[in-house]
């Protein structure tokens, strides 16, 4: 990408290339400057990071419910080739390096520092600016356009959220995955969902197990966890007003998933052996990354139980959920089922829990795997590598926008795409 120098720039000085290399060096400064882990994880999500953009967001994800995002990064949370692997390491020792200096640096002869230390680019020597023409411009002959190009998505990973964009609108994904657009700074709900989750997978290293007998500490210890969480997200929401009510709608979840536990333990005993699993498979040509939320052990049959928790608007019947799968438009808990079986576990069950309404009983909409089920599985992995090939391959393609005028209410990128559909008309009544 070419950059536009100001033309009262003098003749021979050396500029940074601030449209390019400008957001990401102010990052790094906040940080240095302030801690706040936030702008650490926009970091390692920056393509100056040197992170493939697929393995910075995971690891930002990780580090949104864990923290430490460099020492998770040196630890080897995740399951890495080793490119992926070094170039994490190369970026977590860059980062230490530029905040130890920062504290001897002033910020201009800082942000000088951080060039080096990241190999960012630098614009080439202004010239000076052209003279301004006095005579009559003259329009040239319109330019032919270009022919398309093959369009690839930037990283060598696929994911399961990556096929369901896919699936509600290509043209979302041919922004996020293919041209990383724009960043999504994420919404109060993203913040919610985040929070919770990180506060469930702390409540069950504690409780893997549902014992009716350690009700009043499970009651007491999730309060903890869900304050402890929301307070680590506290950034996400607007205001104050705004953080307190969905601190307070989460505890009444909370105290309402409990009570759901408690039932389902006496029901069908099960203890909760994995929390934010890494799932990492081999779909034809293509890896598959993610995390799956909870893994239970069923304590009579010793089968596997597949557990997603989800804060926003889901389907609410089993035979519902299912039809998405048999349509292609939900790849989530298939990509799980297959990672876990090619570990050799015998899945039964795949369980999404709503978690979005406190004013309603906790209800898992559950799949038993059985003969039918595991015929839509084997479907959706078979269009898992049919579509993952497809977008791997950068075939010339038209990436239609969806029909659906609800997937663009929340999407980034909406005021971007000239051709979404129009919103439906509003409707009041009195």
């Amino acid at each position: 990408m070419q950059v536009c120098l100001a033309a009262s720039l003098s003749a021979g000085a050396v500029v940074h290339d601030v449209a390019e290399t400008g957001p990401f060096l102010e990052c790094a400064l906040r940080w240095c400057r302030t801690g706040d882990p936030a702008e650490l994880e926009r970091l390692v999500r920056s393509p100056y990071s040197g992170i493939d953009r697929d393995v910075g967001a995971a690891y930002a994800t990780l580090a949104a419910r864990t923290g430490a995002l460099l020492d998770a990064i040196e630890a080897g949370r995740l399951a890495l080739p080793a490119p992926d692997r070094d170039a994490a390491l190369t970026f977590a020792r860059r980062a230490r390096r530029v905040a130890l200096l920062a504290s001897e640096l002033e910020d201009e002869p800082l942000r000088d520092a951080m060039y080096e230390i990241f190999e960012l680019p630098r614009a080439a020597r202004a010239k000076p600016a052209p003279a301004v023409p006095t005579a009559e411009i003259e329009l040239t002959d319109p330019i032919e356009p270009e022919p398309p190009g093959p369009v690839r998505a930037r990283s060598r990973h696929f994911s399961a959220s990556a096929l369901n964009a896919y699936a509600e609108c290509e043209r979302k994904w041919f922004y996020r995955y293919a041209c990383a657009a724009v960043e999504d700074r994420g919404s109060a709900a993203s913040a919610y969902g985040t929070a919770f989750h990180s506060a469930l997978e702390d409540f069950h290293g504690e409780f893997p197990r549902p014992d009716p007998a350690q009700e009043r500490a499970m009651r007491d210890r999730i309060v903890h966890y869900v304050n402890w969480a929301f307070e680590r997200n506290r950034d996400g929401f607007e205001t104050p007003v705004a953080f307190e009510l969905q601190v307070r709608r989460a505890q009444r979840t909370a105290q309402r998933y409990v009570d759901w536990l408690l039932a389902e333990g006496k029901r069908a005993p099960f203890t909760v052996v994995g929390r934010e699993v890494p799932a990492n498979l081999q779909l034809g040509d293509q890896e598959f990354v993610g995390f799956i939320d909870r893994l239970d052990r069923d304590d009579r049959s010793g089968d596997v139980g597949i557990v997603d928790y989800k804060t926003g608007s889901i389907a609410t019947q089993p035979s519902e959920y299912r039809e998405k799968i048999r349509a292609f438009r939900d790849f989530q808990l298939p990509f799980y089922y297959w990672a876990q079986t090619g570990e050799g576990r015998r899945v039964a069950r795949l369980a999404l829990i709503p978690l979005k309404d406190a004013r309603l009983d906790v209800k898992p909409v559950v799949l038993e795997v059985d003969a039918a089920v595991t015929a839509d599985l084997e479907r959706a992995r078979t269009r898992m590598i049919e579509l993952s090939a497809d977008l791997a391959s950068g075939r010339e393609r038209a990436f239609a926008v969806t029909s659906d005028p609800e997937a663009c209410t929340f999407c980034a990128y909406a005021a971007a795409c000239a051709d979404r559909p129009p919103a439906p008309p509003e409707r009041f009544a009195r």
